[in-house]
């Protein structure tokens, strides 16, 4: 089991929390971006090249069976899904392959306004109840994950 980073949208304090998780639990996070991302001791960086979707290509190309993945791409977050690993966005959002597509379609019919002229609300705001959800998603999933490693290396 590894856990998987989208690093280049990951704000500073989800990525701590999965760093400190990562050191807990033993399992290795990969932090995948086009450019270096500071502080992330205990973790494994992979800088990829600046070309557009590198760092998505080797999240998808090293995502497997078992795995934890945090992006808020969501056609990066269907090709995870699609390798069989768990994936979760830095706000809380669990990606399934049950929900994938309507995240896909809101996420298409908002760039089809956006591209028509009409001005889309973002929210950019990461605070202490953005974290809280995503704390809560995660340890839900990761724990989920390690107690399924932990019953396969026994059977």
């Amino acid at each position: 089991m590894k856990i998987l980073v989208d690093a280049d949208s990951c704000p500073r304090d989800a990525r701590a929390l999965v760093l400190r998780a990562a050191l807990r639990t033993g399992v290795t996070a990969y932090f995948a971006a086009n450019r270096p991302i500071p502080d992330l001791e205990g973790g494994e960086m992979l800088l990829c090249p600046a070309g557009e979707g590198a760092a998505d290509d080797r999240l998808a190309a090293l995502a497997a069976e078992g795995d934890l993945a945090v992006t808020r791409d969501i056609p990066l977050a269907e090709r995870i899904l699609e390798a069989g690993a768990e994936v979760l966005d830095d706000r809380g959002r669990i990606f399934t392959r049950g929900n994938i597509g309507e995240f896909l379609s809101l996420r298409d019919f908002t760039l089809d306004l956006v591209s028509n002229g009409a001005a889309c609300e973002r929210s950019s705001h990461y605070g202490r109840g953005e974290l809280k959800k995503f704390a809560a998603s995660f340890d839900k999933l990761l724990t989920r994950l390690l107690a399924r490693d932990r019953g396969s290396e026994s059977a």
